[in-house]
C-alpha cells in the first residue's frame, strides 16, 4: 500500500453525553388527526386504535382566584377513541423517533369510558407488538399491573389494588434503569423495584385495552441517549489510549450515501461529511498520512472479520521527536487493529 501527504486539524476529545429531555406537546399537532412522528400498532386481536389529537375538559394548573372564574378549560390531548370490544385486543401508539434504554416517562391520563374495559397505560422497551413491557391502570378493578409480553404470551402480573377512578385525571411515572423497573401513580409506588432482562432497550407507546376510551396529555420522557456501537468504541479506544489526540470513524450512511462521520472524539463532528481520502480509503485501502501544527495523524481502513473494508478510521497523534510517516503508521496500526477485533460486520458500526 502508499501513504499519501495531506494536513489535517486538531481533534479534541468530547465528554460523554448528558441527559436528554423529550416532550411530546400535543397543543402543537394538528387537531381531530393522529399526531406526527407516531405509528399505530394493535398487540392481539382486532383492528388498530383511533388515536388523535383532541379538545378536552380539563382543570386548570393553579386554583381559580375568584370563585366566579371558570375552574374547567379546554386542552389539546392525545385520545384512543375506538371502541372494539375484542377481548386480547391493546391498541398502540408507539413513539417512533427514539429508542429508549435507561429512562424515567410521566404522563397524564385519564380513563373516560368503556364497558368491556377502562384502562390505560404505557408501553415501553417495545420490540414490536408481540415483545414489550407495559404497566396499566384499570378503572372497572381499581387496580396497576405491570405485564411483560414475550412472543404475545402475556406474564403473571405485579402490581397492587389501588384507587383508579373514571373520569379523572391520574399521573403515571414509570422508570428503567438498566434491568431495574419501577413506578408511581399519582405520587405512590404501585410496582415495587422488580427486575427483568428481557428487553433492554426499546420504543415507547401509549397503551389502551378493548373498548377503553382513554385521553393522555403532559407526557415527559427524561433519558439517557442511546450510543450508537460506532460511538461507544470511538469513546473505549480514546480511553484505553488517553494520549490520542482525536479519532473519528468514517462510513458510507445516509440518503443519498455519501462517506460521512459516523462517529468521532468531538460529537458535534458526528454528520461530516468526509472527503476524497476518505472515499480512496474505501474504495482501494490506500493509507494517507499526515502533519499539522503539532499533530501526526493517519488515515486507515477499518476491516470486517472477512477483510472487506466497512469503515475509515482516522487517527490523530502527537508527533515525536523525529517523527516520520512510517513510524505515524507504526503508532495507528495496533490501535486500529484493536478496533478491528470488536467489529465483526456492518452492523456492528450502527446497530
Amino acid at each position: 500500500m502508499r501513504m499519501r501527504l495531506l494536513s489535517w486539524l486538531l481533534v479534541l476529545a468530547a465528554g460523554p453525553l448528558a441527559a436528554a429531555e423529550l416532550k411530546f406537546d400535543f397543543g402543537r399537532m394538528p387537531l381531530d388527526q393522529p399526531p406526527p412522528g407516531f405509528r399505530s400498532l394493535v398487540s392481539g386481536e382486532g383492528k388498530p386504535g383511533d388515536w388523535k389529537v383532541i379538545l378536552a375538559d380539563f382543570p386548570p394548573m393553579i386554583a381559580p382566584i375568584s370563585s366566579n372564574a371558570p375552574n374547567i378549560s379546554q386542552r389539546a390531548v392525545l385520545a384512543q377513541l375506538a371502541q372494539d370490544p375484542t377481548d386480547e385486543h391493546a391498541p398502540m401508539l408507539v413513539c417512533d423517533g427514539e429508542t429508549f434504554t435507561d429512562f424515567k416517562v410521566t404522563t397524564r391520563f385519564k380513563t373516560v369510558s368503556g364497558q368491556a374495559e377502562r384502562m390505560a397505560g404505557l408501553a415501553f422497551r417495545m420490540q414490536d407488538e408481540k415483545n414489550f413491557y407495559y404497566i396499566r391502570a384499570n378503572s372497572l378493578s381499581n387496580n396497576v399491573r405491570f405485564f411483560k409480553l414475550v412472543n404475545g404470551v402475556r406474564s403473571v402480573p405485579i402490581g397492587r389494588d389501588v384507587p383508579v377512578p373514571a373520569g379523572v385525571w391520574h399521573e403515571l411515572t414509570i422508570e428503567c434503569r438498566g434491568n431495574q423497573i419501577q413506578a408511581w401513580l399519582d405520587g405512590k409506588e404501585v410496582i415495587p423495584p422488580l427486575t427483568d432482562t428481557s428487553f433492554m432497550r426499546g420504543k415507547l407507546a401509549f397503551w389502551t385495552k378493548s373498548d377503553s376510551v382513554s385521553y393522555f396529555v403532559d407526557t415527559v420522557v427524561t433519558y439517557t441517549p442511546l450510543v450508537p456501537p460506532a460511538q461507544a468504541l470511538v469513546r473505549a479506544t480514546l480511553k484505553e489510549y488517553p494520549k490520542l489526540l482525536g479519532l473519528k470513524v468514517y462510513a458510507v450512511t445516509g440518503t443519498p450515501r455519501e462517506v460521512r462521520v459516523i462517529a468521532a472524539g468531538d460529537e458535534q463532528e458526528i454528520g461530516q461529511p468526509g472527503g476524497r481520502s476518505e472515499q480512496d480509503v474505501l474504495d482501494t485501502g490506500n493509507i494517507y498520512y499526515g502533519k499539522g501544527k503539532g499533530t501526526a495523524a493517519v488515515l486507515m481502513p477499518l476491516r470486517d472479520r472477512n477483510g472487506e473494508i466497512i469503515a475509515v478510521a482516522r487517527v490523530v497523534l502527537k508527533p515525536v521527536f523525529g517523527q516520520t510517516e512510517q513510524n505515524a503508521l507504526n503508532r495507528a496500526r495496533p490501535i486500529v487493529q484493536e478496533m478491528q477485533a470488536k467489529v465483526q460486520n456492518t452492523t456492528d458500526l450502527f446497530e
